[in-house]
């Protein structure tokens, strides 16, 4: 059987770049205009527009009974938003929340979350939920041809494309969402505010940002709290669209208690109070007894935090808490809204609510035109019933005689259509005199409606009053007192933990395998000390808790760490490489404590080093900072510090040679090979500096090995003086030749 040749013809050719070009603009462009950034008119995203038109086809008013939430997602997805249950879902949660939404749209019954979780909220099949009252400022005139509508995604129903909302609920929620390429980010805000920069709006177009800003004062965030933002902060972003404030928690002081009764935005009370505790179990906290959760129905938020005397500074603690908690927080401000052109833009306060202003007089135009059309229709009809009354006999008599009376009666009467319909439809007890009567009644109404109607739509300045007056009037149905505090403050600042940690005498104790741990006090013997088997101790430093230890390897990186935060020596310490990040394969020669202008000796075993200042070599990177250039194939000896310039040097080698030096012959820098300390000779390769100490002045050197000691006065010494890069003198007869280390020891008294 022959291959059939395969047929084009008709089917459309481009390019996969103009393809996928195409294919990816339009998957943008639907992100962003019906997915995640709000419309100016009603400030809601699709899905929301359609659960809160779906709740109110299902009756879901704010004087009805719950339904089951379950049902009015079945309703969102089944008819009008064609995704996933759970997403549309935590969409509803989300606008019954009063923690998350400053004017929830959702009356919701069960669990729905809480300021501690938001997510906790019960599945759809537990909870119910119904519109709350200011969800009218939405949906209250749908119903009066206020709205575009557009057919569902199967085209067997039609759905509002923007809510009449009388109220730009845009500022008063406010939204974030991120879609292709942009986000938004609009804070929520004060209803009577926003209603009194909205009617200043209409009265006065020209106005500014700074005069708008006496009335809206800045964001209202629903849990309360405080905005600490200067004032130029909030007008920068309310004239560009674009900037941040921020926001923190209120307290009082109730029994030498902090009382915390207000977070930030979208901030979990349970979240901070583990902040808290992890503060106080690092001890960075000392000043701090307790922190309790007291919340209950009567005080939904009540941290305690306990001092551990009346003589804590209790507004420093606080301050040290916002800086380094969530109890204060930065909020991104970015005003990307659709505009009435449904295109996305960055606006600021004054066009966002002249563009809101501007929507809003269109729909209330288109309302009072849907009036006045059902006026004028209903007065068509008027006028048609009071010609029935004044030829009645002859209306019977068309009716009794034609088989088909409508064409008649429009032509002897001079009826419209709907007008001898109406006629015909109108039952014989409503042609008594009594009825007639109410006729002219309703049609004196509707004509004095009529010529107001008429009147309001060809004067601009009276429609802008009906706006302003309507706009008034749910202000004072709908609004309340504002939540958020604006107070400007300075920036809090931590705690600095050296005032917290006591400036107290410690050794720091380093171990051949890596291993380190702090010991109170100067007394300490390392050898004494457990240590994990096949490990054993490899350097001591002394020097006080505040002060950074500094780690050198066999590479001869240096790295620090803050003395008071090691593992205690009750234990076998820590592993160093857990907190920083050596070389593969390199090991801890030594350990380093002290003053930052103290000089310490640095070397590698193939006879180079320099002196350099212990500030020099302190670094806060985990990588840690190069400073001693080691040799191929050599290591870097432990560094020992120099005391004073007129002390002794001392240098052993592997061959059994010792040389002692003045120190001030060793150059200064801070970092490099250095200079040659002692001379290995030539062609003898094998041989390498042994160990190295500083003798202070009248001092005495210990040299060991195998545990075995033997000792050299500072007289004895003068024996093996010479000058820096010297081969020195062979150690005494009867002397091992295999020194192990050094020791320096300081002149009696």
């Amino acid at each position: 059987m022959q291959d059939q040749e395969l047929n084009f013809e008709g089917v459309e050719r481009q390019p996969l770049r103009v393809f996928t070009e195409k294919a990816y603009l339009d998957y943008s462009m639907y992100v962003i205009l019906d997915r995640a950034l709000p419309s100016i008119g009603d400030g809601l995203k699709p899905v929301q527009r359609r659960i809160i038109y779906a709740m109110s086809e299902l009756g879901l008013s704010a004087v009805s009974k719950h339904k089951k939430s379950a049902r009015t997602v079945g309703d969102v997805i089944g008819k009008f938003h064609p995704h996933g249950d759970s997403a549309c879902y935590e969409a509803m949660v989300l606008m019954a929340q009063p923690f998350a939404y400053r004017y929830p749209i959702v009356d919701g019954q069960g669990n729905w979350g809480s300021q501690d979780d938001p997510k906790s909220f019960a599945a759809m099949r537990y909870t119910e939920a119904k519109l709350t009252p200011y969800a009218d400022v939405l949906l209250g005139e749908l119903a009066h041809g206020t709205a575009d509508w557009a057919p569902n995604f199967d085209g067997t129903l039609e759905e509002p494309l923007i809510l009449p909302a009388r109220l730009p609920n845009l500022l008063l929620n406010g939204t974030s969402g991120i879609a292709v390429g942009m986000a938004t980010d609009i804070p929520p805000h004060n209803l009577r505010e926003v209603a009194a920069a909205c009617v200043h709006l209409i009265e006065d177009p020209q106005a500014s940002t700074a005069v708008l800003m006496k009335h809206i004062k800045g964001p209202d965030l629903p849990t309360g709290a405080e905005i600490i933002s200067p004032r130029a902060d909030l007008k920068a972003f309310y004239e560009t669209g674009v900037g941040s404030f921020k926001a923190r928690a209120t307290y009082e002081i109730e029994d030498g208690n902090v009382v915390i009764n207000a977070f930030p935005h979208q901030v979990s009370p349970a979240r901070v109070q583990e902040q808290i505790a992890e503060q106080m179990r690092a001890k960075k906290l000392p000043m701090l007894e307790d922190v309790r959760d007291e919340s209950d129905h009567e005080h939904p938020v009540r941290l305690v935090l306990v001092p551990r005397s009346s003589r804590v500074d209790l507004v420093e603690v606080m301050n040290h808490l916002f800086a380094t908690t969530d109890l204060e927080r930065n909020y991104r401000v970015n005003l990307n809204i659709i505009g009435l052109d449904g295109r996305p833009r960055v606006l600021g306060l004054a066009a966002i609510l002249g563009e809101w202003i501007e929507y809003r007089i269109a729909t209330v135009r288109r309302r009072l035109g849907h009036r006045l059309e059902k006026v004028s229709r209903r007065l068509h009809i008027l006028a048609g019933l009071l010609i029935v009354y004044l030829n009645l006999d002859e209306v019977i008599r068309i009716i009794r005689r034609e088989d088909e009376p409508k064409p008649v009666l429009m032509k002897h009467l001079k009826l419209s259509d709907e007008q001898a319909e109406e006629i015909l439809n109108t039952r014989l007890r409503h042609l008594a005199r009594l009825e007639e009567m109410k006729l002219r009644e309703e049609q004196e109404k509707l004509s004095t409606e009529r010529a107001d109607l008429e009147a309001l739509l060809s004067s601009p300045v009276k429609l802008k009053r009906v706006v302003a007056a309507e706009i008034r009037a749910d202000a004072d149905r709908y609004g309340d007192p504002r939540r958020t505090r604006i107070v400007e403050r300075e920036a809090a600042q931590a705690i600095d933990e050296t005032t917290l940690i006591p400036n107290e005498p410690v050794s720091v104790v380093l171990s051949t395998g890596g291993w380190v741990r702090a010991a109170k006090g100067h007394d300490i013997d390392p050898r004494t000390l457990s240590y994990k088997s096949g490990d054993g101790f490899q350097a001591i430093a002394r020097g006080r808790s505040l002060q950074p230890a500094v780690f050198i390897d066999s590479t001869g990186r240096t790295y620090c760490l803050p003395a008071h935060t090691l593992a205690s020596a009750r234990g076998q310490g820590e592993p160093l490489s857990g907190r920083i990040n050596p070389p593969d394969g390199a090991k801890f020669a030594g350990v380093m404590m002290g003053e930052p202008e103290e000089l310490w000796l640095l070397a590698s075993d193939a006879g180079y080093g320099f002196a350099v200042r212990l500030k020099e070599l302190i670094t806060d990177r985990r990588a840690g900072k190069s400073v001693l250039n080691v040799p191929a194939g050599a290591a870097t000896l432990p560094p020992v510090p120099i005391p004073a310039a007129d002390a002794l040097v001392v240098v052993v080698s592997s061959a059994g040679k010792l040389l002692a030096f003045p120190a001030s012959e060793v150059p200064e820098m801070p970092r490099g090979k250095g200079n040659k300390l002692y001379d290995l000779g030539h062609g003898k390769a094998a041989e390498r500096v042994a160990a190295l100490t500083v003798v202070p002045a009248r001092g005495s050197l210990v040299v060991w090995s195998e545990e075995k000691q033997r000792s050299l006065a500072w007289a004895d010494l003068r024996a093996y003086r010479g000058e820096r890069a010297q081969r020195g003198a062979v150690l005494p007869r009867g002397w091992p030749r295999s020194v192990e280390r050094l020791e320096a020891l300081a002149p009696p008294g």
